[in-house]
């Protein structure tokens, strides 16, 4: 009776794992489980287990061949065990610091190759730069910037455990999950992203389109801001796609850097990459306040991203400080300036059937594609245009 318990009660939980284990493989034939209580009752394993590993012969050829397959089978049930638990765990989620060391530790030379980190600029436009444009970045913070202009080439690489766990921090952060989420899916557009694979939506910043928003999330005090900004691009109305709106405002940030509009900054900072990540928060602040207080909505993203790049290039200086103030004032417990509580309260700004075409059009109920155009290989002669595809 207690062997007919006990192989019924395979499909039992097991080690926190639910559902009959009977048919599950470890690189070879099927293996038969059984609970390790109903296991500790077989006498064959009792028997093992008073004898050491190896049994020792009892000149009965039958007993023999018995107890060696029931001593397979404890070794097999052992090897299968810690893969099974280590499977049900979920992926440790990655501080920023961590995914930048690893870019810092790994081989870019062969992106490095085709950064352009700097506006080429020939003639009278070299000379007017170079006598009234802002200062040049200081020569100990360049490789910093190269790093910056790599990362921004850089794809996503499913064998490469730092970008999956880059992945599953965004998502569970953003919106308060512990579990994973599958690599592909339609839960990567609950948070703004075009489709099933986020990967898609990265062409025009590379892995940076990645590294800013892990920064948002995982930064403390800038984590109640991303969620508000998700919160607001959930609206039944002044809904947006924000992991698209995020990866704008990583192509904005880069091309400020490149535009040497930063280079002050960064020389007073001595750091670049802390310098563009609060810049980009800053952008995105910008477009959330905007958005929201203006009572915005996906027919206006065209007009708005366009109004946030042109501020963003006239006052980076403005921006960060805007940024500051918004933080040093929620931490004292009062709404930010320029934060209406109610949105409604605010009058709507011209739409886009006013103010020209946009990016995003609602049509039958879905979005059109944002494409995006690298920052690092853009034609010359457009630079130093807005880029709002």
């Amino acid at each position: 009776m207690e062997g007919d318990a006990a192989g019924a009660s395979c499909a039992q939980v097991m080690n926190g794992l639910t559902g009959r284990l009977d048919d599950r493989t470890n690189g070879g034939a099927p293996l038969t489980f059984l609970p390790i209580a109903a296991l500790k009752q077989n006498g064959l394993l009792q028997t093992l287990m008073a004898r050491g590993d190896t049994p020792t012969p009892t000149g009965n050829t039958e007993e023999d061949e018995a107890l060696e397959k029931a001593r397979q089978d404890w070794e097999a049930l052992e090897n299968a065990h810690p893969a099974l638990t280590e499977d049900a765990g979920p992926t440790p989620i990655i501080s920023f610091n961590e995914a930048l060391q690893f870019f810092q530790t790994s081989d870019l030379g062969g992106l490095l190759k085709n950064i352009q980190p700097t506006v080429r600029r020939t003639g009278l436009a070299a000379v007017t730069h170079f006598l009234f444009g802002p200062p040049r970045l200081q020569r100990e913070l360049l490789e910093e910037r190269d790093l910056v202009f790599a990362i921004a080439q850089c794809q996503v690489d499913n064998s490469q455990a730092v970008h999956m766990r880059v992945l599953q921090t965004v998502y569970k952060r953003l919106v308060g999950s512990r579990r994973d989420c599958p690599r592909y899916g339609g839960h990567w557009e609950s948070i703004g992203f075009q489709g099933m694979d986020p990967a898609t939506d990265l062409r025009g910043t590379g892995f940076l389109g990645l590294m800013h928003p892990l920064y948002f999330v995982m930064d403390p005090e800038t984590l109640p801001l991303a969620r508000d900004i998700y919160k607001l691009s959930q609206h039944p109305t002044q809904n947006f796609p924000f992991s698209v709106m995020s990866i704008n405002m990583t192509r904005i940030a880069l091309q400020v850097l490149r535009e040497e509009a930063l280079s002050k900054e960064c020389n007073r900072r001595q750091q670049v990459v802390g310098v563009l990540n609060d810049f980009y928060v800053a952008t995105y602040l910008h477009l959330y306040q905007l958005w929201r207080n203006q009572q915005k909505t996906i027919n206006d993203s065209g007009f708005v991203l366009k109004e946030v790049e042109l501020f963003a290039k006239k006052n980076p200086k403005q921006m960060m400080r805007r940024l500051e103030v918004f933080l040093k004032e929620r931490r004292a417990g009062r709404i930010p300036r320029g934060t209406s509580p109610d949105p409604q309260a605010q009058h709507p700004s011209p739409t886009l059937a006013e103010k020209g075409g946009g990016a995003l059009m609602r049509q039958g109920g879905k979005a059109k594609e944002m494409h995006f155009t690298g920052v690092c290989d853009l034609p010359p002669d457009m630079e130093g245009e807005a880029r709002l595809i």
